[in-house]
């Protein structure tokens, strides 16, 4: 299973930092659906992802993954540098909702 892990530059010398950001989260992007294109394993639903993301490495907090995109974007609204992320692939399965829970009207 794959995994970045990774400390993103947003201020680099030379280089339109709103261009920095976009070319970031494509990469980001790209690496997520490289990874969704591996085949699954037996009994194996999706890919998923843990997620680590912080200013540092040393201070990166576990988060969601659809959390992603926001946290860079408030990174870079505040004017922070830089930002590392991790991103580790892991195996998902579906559960079934417990009866009751689903949107019946």
């Amino acid at each position: 299973m794959g995994a970045m892990k990774k400390t993103f530059k947003l201020d680099i010398e030379g280089k339109n930092r709103d261009r920095v950001l976009e070319a970031t989260k494509h990469e980001i992007r790209k690496y997520v659906k490289r990874q969704r294109r591996v085949p699954l394993p037996e009994g194996v639903d999706f890919w998923d992802f843990d997620c680590r993301f912080g200013t540092t490495a040393e201070n990166a907090t576990e988060v969601h993954f659809a959390t992603i995109t926001g946290l860079i974007d408030a990174v870079a609204n505040e004017g922070g540098g830089a930002f590392y992320l991790e991103l580790l692939a892991k195996e998902g399965r579906r559960t079934a909702r417990p009866i009751g829970t689903g949107d019946a009207k």
